[in-house]
């Protein structure tokens, strides 16, 4: 059996949950597996459910049994399966497949013909193990696609900004509290915002219906840097999705300010590139291009356009 497991990308995880019937369908989810090594940590007892019964072929079946034995049985494939200390240390071996809270790590195993997202759980009294199962090629292409973005337009079609797949966005009507709503790709003209589907004109035909204002929250910025004010060299902080900026320290040279807001951020881990983004979206509005960290090389300086010519 031809059988390749490596660390999930950060944009895979999304795939290691249930999801809406029009991603799965797109992405050719066959159902997923829940395991649990028991309390001896030995035993593997499991149960599945469907969500496309029509792709589960025989074919599949017995190529699902071989890799779940390959897991359980074969020391090549790590023996991950086999054991929940062999499960911990595996994982273990691998930080970069963690998800962030040291409880869920995330791998993917490829075969010829189909995909299986493993989400493994070292923690005894806990479900060790969910294997979502897909259809490789129809999974690639749907992510593919995916990869180009949700794109957000006024109802005359002109875009106004784009997000990736998994990203967020803040609506906000006048006299009600904001709210932040995940949104998923479907296809290029459909979009899941919440719990709901739309044709992407059909939504920016309601928020201009209901007066709403939509700004993307985008994953790739932080929650929070630090910039220097120019007109008075003070050291500012600034927030995703928020207009204006508060004045933390009005009492520094520029270039003792510019020492200040640098050594904040790389304790953040926040970068320069992230930092323009943050300071132009806080000034001109979270929806337009200058507030898109992929518009800046490393050092915070803005990329000229090759369509136009010029810094976006």
């Amino acid at each position: 059996m031809e059988l390749t497991i490596r660390p999930m990308t950060p944009q895979e995880r999304m795939y290691s949950y249930s999801q809406s019937s029009q991603i799965e369908g797109q992405a050719g989810c066959i159902g997923h597996l829940r395991g649990d090594l028991d309390g001896d940590g030995e035993a593997f007892l499991s149960s599945w459910t469907g969500h496309r019964d029509d792709l589960k072929t025989q074919d599949f079946k017995d190529e699902f049994d071989d890799v779940i034995n390959a897991l359980r049985f074969d020391d090549q494939y790590g023996g991950i399966l086999k054991s929940r200390r062999c499960l911990a240390k595996f994982c273990f071996s691998h930080p970069e497949s963690n998800y962030g809270n040291d409880r869920e790590f995330g791998f993917r195993a490829d075969t010829p013909s189909y995909t299986f997202m493993l989400r493994l759980n070292p923690n005894q009294g806990e479900y060790n193990l969910y294997c979502y199962c897909f259809k490789r090629d129809w999974l690639d292409r749907h992510m593919t696609h995916a990869a180009r973005g949700i794109r957000f337009i006024t109802p005359d079609y002109n875009e106004k900004f784009r997000i990736d797949d998994g990203d967020s966005i803040r609506m906000m009507r006048e006299g009600q509290a904001a709210r932040d709503y995940v949104c998923r790709y479907i296809d290029d003209y459909h979009v899941e915002i919440g719990d709901n589907l739309y044709h992407i004109c059909e939504f920016a035909e309601r928020m201009k219906m209901t007066g709403a204002t939509v700004i993307p929250i985008r994953s790739s910025l932080p929650e929070q840097c630090f910039s220097v004010l120019q007109s008075t060299g003070s050291v500012i902080a600034l927030q995703r999705g928020k207009d204006g900026y508060l004045v933390t320290d009005d009492d520094c040279t520029p270039e003792s300010a510019r020492m200040v807001a640098d050594l904040l951020n790389r304790k953040l881990g926040v970068s320069k590139q992230q930092e323009a983004a943050m300071s132009a979206g806080s000034i001109f509005g979270w929806d337009t291009p200058a507030a898109d960290p992929k518009n800046y090389d490393a050092e915070g300086r803005a990329i000229k356009s090759k369509q136009k010519g010029r810094e976006i």
